[in-house]
């Protein structure tokens, strides 16, 4: 098999229990089972909602009634109990049972079609609902008998009180009925999409423009499971909704915002189906017309938790979940036994060669000279940073980092002291107003000077590689997968699997650049122009002798007054949009510091990479809302 972080390996296979074999559970766990609004994701409409590869397709997929009964037929396997233990997690299951039947429906550009017919917009967006409701009982259908455990006159539907008048339109209430019934509006309706030209109203035919309503009728299902008889609630997952056209998507919500409809509706999207305020999120956007998030429905995002340091952690462990799946794939690593991403990925720091730390010494001390410190005070600031080291026992403090965080500290010394009328009684060396310190920043920021003065390698490791994917399923296997590839050649040839932190370093670097170049989505030339001009002046920042922003920049921000003032029609919000949604930037809102409130406008992991930036959140530059104008091109410098 080819490498399988190249080609997403969920997205080829064809078998279940294949399938099942290499998918994480943690997107249950993660963006389901913790959710907030668990108790009401199988009673109101669901937006899941995220980037390009975060994993919405494989978790509808993992999620449909044929997987979980496919996982609960033998929960002696170890990963089916797992799976197992998650969809209990998310609510598909209760007490070992099946709770949900759920059923996926891919939503092709073929509905996008209807949107071009020559009818009201009612009218086309019947046709469309009408059609995605038929495929959607056809679907399930086929899950609840496809293991073979039950026959389809063995299934029974169960209507919603007081809605007996609509069982007819349906089919009736046994599966064969709304079988035949649901075939015959797919027939109708697909004739009508799909022919050269379309119908005149009046001709359409009766099986396209009946009244067909099952998501309103219907809100139970009764099977056998094991000899007893169990109710499960209806539940149809809408995939890539972003597919239709804005107003159909936002009519055919509103068919599907019915509160006293029983049939659980996802819709899963990606982050620019909405609007440039819901993809900012700022407070004055409403994203859908007269309807309250939370209470007429939920939407679960797939990245970007309003808690960094928890997603992060989440996304590492699925990460690491997703690579002890995939790596046993690999042949030429299964052979060796080298199926460990820690061991192969290894986050051993890098060590400068002898010559580049005389070099560094001698830069060094060049400074000292120049700032005209003396050796007493430097020997202090020596002192502050080796009791800093013994503290601490960091991953990474060889003597290269102790004597990169020295030259920041001589200079921050300076800038202390600095006067603008020296006396000549004062003391050489006065003690600062404020007392220098070394911490964890301190030591960022010499990593960082290093790795621009001397290539020194600044992300490697796993959680590394996690970090630089921005909680994105897709981008950490592109990541993953070209790492990988370099080490089943390294197995070929049979040398050390383990990748030095030098080769990780340029592996992901040209891999983040081929990413930015390969960007082809609406405003693409204007995101990069911004991400490029943020890139270099959060270098420039973050290279200050003085380092003082510590682990350096890889933000700008903007005051929340400012961004709440901005107009819906500004043509700066389609743009920061767009760079959201596929991974340019992230946007945080109401970020505080300083006494303020800050929009933080980050660089994702991807351009941080290209630009050798810190991946840890906090440092950025303040700037004013033209200052994004000018960098993505809308006005001249």
């Amino acid at each position: 098999m080819a490498n399988p972080f190249l080609r997403r390996a969920t997205e080829y296979v064809r078998e279940d229990e294949s399938f099942l074999s290499i998918v994480s559970p943690a997107p249950l766990t993660t963006f389901l089972a913790t959710s907030r609004n668990k108790d009401d994701m199988f009673e109101v409409p669901v937006r899941i909602i995220g980037a390009p590869g975060s994993g919405k397709t494989m978790l509808a997929t993992l999620a449909e009634f044929r997987m979980v009964e496919t996982i609960l037929k033998d929960e002696t396997n170890p990963t089916n109990r797992t799976l197992a233990d998650a969809l209990a997690l998310a609510g598909f299951l209760k007490d070992g049972k099946p709770n949900v039947a759920a059923v996926r429906v891919p939503m092709e550009s073929e509905y996008r079609d209807f949107w071009e017919l020559p009818y009201e917009p009612i009218v086309k967006t019947k046709l469309a609902f009408w059609l995605v409701q038929a495929r959607a009982m056809l679907g399930l259908i086929r899950n609840l008998t496809a293991n073979r455990t039950r026959a389809i006159d063995a299934i029974e539907f169960v209507p919603r009180a007081n809605h007996e008048a609509h069982l007819e339109q349906i089919g009736g209430l046994s599966a064969v009925g709304i079988r035949d019934r649901a075939l015959a509006v797919q027939r109708a309706i697909y004739k009508v999409g799909a022919g050269l030209r379309a119908p005149k109203l009046e001709n359409l035919p009766i099986d396209a423009t009946a009244p067909y309503a099952p998501f309103d009728a219907i809100s139970r299902i009764r099977i056998d499971w094991n000899g007893e008889t169990i109710e499960m609630s209806p539940l149809v997952m809408l995939d890539d909704v972003h597919a239709l056209h804005h107003d159909q998507l936002e009519a055919m919500f509103g068919m599907l915002s019915h509160r006293e409809m029983k049939f659980g509706r996802w819709m899963m999207m990606r982050l620019d189906a909405l609007s440039p305020g819901a993809v900012m999120r700022s407070h004055g956007d409403q994203p859908t017309h007269n309807r309250a998030q939370g209470r007429d429905f939920v939407d679960i995002r797939m990245q970007g938790d309003d808690k960094k340091d928890t997603s992060k952690k989440q996304f590492r462990t699925m990460a690491r979940d997703m690579a002890k799946r995939y790596l046993p794939m690999v042949e030429g690593l299964r052979n060796r036994g080298a199926t460990d991403i820690d061991r192969l990925v290894p986050s051993e720091p890098p060590k400068l060669s002898a010559a580049q730390l005389r070099d560094l010494e001698g830069k060094v001390a060049k400074d000292q000279e120049k700032l005209e410190i003396g050796p007493k005070r430097r020997k202090e600031i020596e002192d502050i940073v080796e009791d800093f080291i013994r503290r601490t026992k960091s991953y990474d403090d060889g003597p290269d980092v102790a004597l990169a965080m020295t030259r920041i500290l001589l200079h921050r010394y300076a800038v202390r002291i600095a006067r603008a009328t020296p006396s000549l009684f004062e003391e050489i060396d006065p003690d600062p107003k404020t007392p220098l310190k070394a911490d964890a920043d301190v030591a960022h920021g010499a990593r960082v000077h290093l790795h621009h003065d001397y290539n020194r390698p600044l992300h490697y490791g796993v959680d590394e590689v996690c970090d630089a994917s921005n909680e994105n399923a897709e981008v950490f296997l592109q990541f993953a997968g070209e790492l990988v590839a370099n080490i089943e050649t390294r197995a070929i040839r049979n040398n050390p699997l383990a990748l030095p932190a030098k080769d990780q370093q340029s592996i992901l670097v040209e891999k983040a650049k081929s990413i930015m170049d390969a960007w082809a989505f609406p405003h693409a030339q204007r995101v990069r122009q911004m991400v490029d001009t943020i890139g270099a002046d959060c270098k420039a920042e973050s290279l200050l002798p003085n380092a003082p922003l510590g682990a350096g920049a890889n933000a700008v921000a903007i005051l929340e007054e400012d961004m709440e003032e901005m107009s819906l029609d500004d043509e700066l919000g389609p743009v920061l949009k767009y760079a959201i949604a596929h991974g340019a930037i992230t946007i945080e809102r109401n970020y505080g510091q300083g006494g303020k409130l800050w929009a933080l406008i980050e660089l994702t992991g991807t351009v941080g990479l290209v630009y050798g930036l810190t991946f840890n959140r906090g440092g950025f530059l303040p700037q004013k809302l033209d200052y994004l104008r000018k960098a993505a091109g809308l006005i001249n410098a």
